[in-house]
C-alpha cells in the first residue's frame, strides 16, 4: 500500500528523484560492497568483520568499504589492517561534512566497485556463514529484486532491560543490499541528512517503482530505535525540513507529518510506545524550529 501511494505521489507530483551521489559503475570483477560507515565503537565493528570475514563465499569476489568519520582514528586504521589479511578492506577516513550520515554513506558509496551494494552498521550483527551467497543468489535470478531486506532480530545482549522490539522487515542501512544500477539512477542519498538518509532514501525507491523483497532465509540482529533523548530526532527532523527546495509541497508535508504521527504514543507507559512517540515529537520540533532557525542541529 505505501508503495502504490508513493507512487501516485510521484505522478500527481513529478519532481527530481536523484541524490547526490555520482555512483561509478561496477568493475574489477566485485559482485558484492560491503560497506560500513562507522566512528569508535571499535568493539562492535570487530564483530560484523569477523562475521564477514568467515563467509563461505569468494574472497575475490567482494569487499569491504569502511567509511570512518571525523579524519578517521590510529584505532580505526589498525582495525582495517588488522584484517586485510582476511577481507578485502578499503578503510577511508572521512574528509569533511562530519556527522552527516547522507554524506559519509554517499562517500562510501561512490568508491564501491561491486555490482550490489549491501549497507550494513557496525553494530549489525550476521551469524549465518552463507548470507553473502544466499544474498548474491537472490540477486541473480530471473527476475530478481532491486534491493533484497534481511530478517533483522533484536539483538538482547546488546539492550539493557531486554527491549525486544524491532521491525523485522525494515528497510535501513543496517542491513539492506541493493542492485547498483539502482543506486545510480537514484543517486544515493541527500548529504545533508544527519540520520534516516536511509529513510529518505527509501522513499524515492519507492516512488520510483523500484521492487524489493523480503527474504526470510537472510538473517541479522541490531539494537531496535531507542531514543534516550530529543537531540537526534530534532536533528533528523531538521534534515527532512531540508528537503522543502525539493519536494512538491504535498508530498513533503505528507512525509513530515507521517514521520511525526507517533509523537501521541508518548503518553503511553509502554517502552516501544514512549521510544517511538520521543522520536515523533523530537522530530516535528525539529522541523518546527527550522522554519525559524536555519542553522542545523548538534547531534553527537
Amino acid at each position: 500500500m505505501r508503495r502504490a501511494l508513493l507512487g501516485w505521489l510521484y505522478k500527481a507530483f513529478p519532481f527530481d528523484l536523484r541524490g547526490d551521489c555520482s555512483v561509478p559503475q561496477a568493475r574489477d570483477g566485485i559482485r558484492i560492497s560491503c560497506v560500513i560507515n562507522f566512528y569508535g565503537r571499535l568493539d562492535l565493528l570487530s564483530g560484523i568483520l569477523n562475521s564477514l570475514a568467515q563467509q563461505r563465499y569468494d574472497r575475490d569476489r567482494f569487499e569491504v568499504v569502511l567509511v570512518e568519520d571525523r579524519n578517521g582514528t590510529d584505532g580505526g586504521r589498525r582495525l582495517a589492517e588488522h584484517f586485510s589479511d582476511r577481507l578485502r578492506i578499503v578503510y577511508l577516513p572521512l574528509d569533511a561534512n562530519f556527522g552527516k550520515m547522507g554524506y559519509s554513506r554517499n562517500f562510501g558509496l561512490s568508491r564501491t566497485k561491486g555490482e550490489i551494494v549491501l549497507f550494513l552498521d557496525d553494530d549489525t550483527i550476521i551469524l549465518q556463514r552463507d548470507f553473502l551467497a544466499i544474498l548474491d543468489d537472490r540477486f541473480g535470478r530471473d527476475a530478481g529484486p532491486d534491493a533484497v531486506v534481511p530478517h533483522g532480530h533484536a539483538s538482547f545482549n546488546l539492550i539493557r532491560g531486554r527491549y525486544g522490539f524491532h521491525d523485522p522487515y525494515f528497510m535501513t542501512s543496517r542491513c539492506t543490499a541493493y542492485r547498483r544500477e539502482v543506486l545510480e539512477e537514484l543517486g544515493g542519498f541527500m548529504s545533508h541528512f544527519v540520520g534516516q538518509e536511509d529513510v529518505e532514501f527509501v522513499v524515492r525507491f519507492l516512488m520510483a517503482g523500484k521492487r524489493s523483497e523480503n527474504v526470510p532465509e537472510l538473517n541479522y540482529f541490531h539494537p531496535p530505535l531507542l531514543v534516550p533523548n530529543f537531540r537526534k530526532p530534532r536533528s533528523v527532523g531538521h534534515s527532512f525540513y531540508g528537503l522543502r527546495s525539493k519536494y512538491p509541497l504535498p508530498i513533503w508535508l505528507i512525509i513530515i507529518l507521517n514521520c511525526s504521527r507517533h509523537a501521541p504514543l508518548y503518553l503511553l507507559p509502554v517502552r516501544r510506545c514512549r521510544e517511538m512517540g520521543r522520536f515523533g515529537i523530537g522530530f516535528f520540533a525539529g522541523v518546527f524550529v527550522s522554519l525559524f532557525k536555519k542553522e542545523g542541529f548538534q547531534y553527537n
